[in-house]
């Protein structure tokens, strides 16, 4: 399944990956014809794979368990202060997607938009400290009777254009897809911090199949 983002992207590739084969059909030699038919097919390929949208489903739905909003490896699992909604100290961890993973961002728990922003920005490299507060990145935070959880899509060095489709006071539910960021960069997730981490730094997960935390019971 190719993911709406990806239907322009796609025909790009089409025409210029074809233009240039027809090119060198036309006027160039078998060898350079055969090179050239060999990249644009590689190139084609690797495009529709970026825009791969499969389908998953939530192993078990319960809305104190709080699933991996990303396909990517954890690069950050600390305490740190969230001054754009919450204000105050949180855990946080983040995901980075490589150019190679899924690039769909799935909702991990149900609940109530409370807040969204999307902010233009710089795009220094993900794994940058600064990116977090820096680069073009959207934010959402979602409340439901566990607790608040803010997510915020950074982009990065390649990832130049995020998308995401909630609102606040949008009810969500958990697993349904919220947003895409071209080209891999990070989604950052803030929890309360009598949250319960589940995963660890270098771990890699999937989204809407791997438990990252789980709220504390009410």
């Amino acid at each position: 399944m190719i993911h709406k983002e990806g239907y322009i992207s796609i025909l790009l590739a089409i025409l210029v990956c074809g233009g240039f084969t027809l090119l060198t059909y036309l006027y160039g030699s078998g060898l350079v014809f055969n090179l050239t038919a060999f990249i644009s097919i590689v190139l084609f390929i690797i495009v529709l794979q970026f825009f791969r949208n499969p389908k998953r489903t939530i192993p078990l739905q319960n809305d104190r368990l709080i699933y991996a909003p990303a396909d990517g490896k954890v690069v950050v699992i600390e305490n740190n202060v969230e001054n754009e909604y919450i204000k105050g100290d949180t855990q946080q961890v983040s995901i980075f997607m490589s150019p190679l993973n899924v690039h769909a961002n799935r909702i991990p728990t149900s609940g109530e938009i409370v807040y969204d922003k999307y902010h233009s920005g710089k795009y220094l490299a993900a794994w940058n400290p600064k990116s977090s507060e820096e680069n073009e990145r959207a934010c959402i935070a979602i409340s439901n009777k566990y607790g608040t959880i803010f997510l915020r899509q950074v982009a990065g060095a390649l990832a130049r254009r995020i998308k995401y489709y909630v609102k606040t006071d949008d009810n969500v539910s958990q697993g349904q897809e919220y947003g895409f960021i071209k080209f891999g960069s990070r989604v950052d997730i803030h929890l309360p911090l009598d949250a319960e981490i589940l995963v660890k730094i270098d771990d890699v997960v999937k989204g809407n199949k791997n438990v990252i935390a789980k709220f504390k019971e009410v």
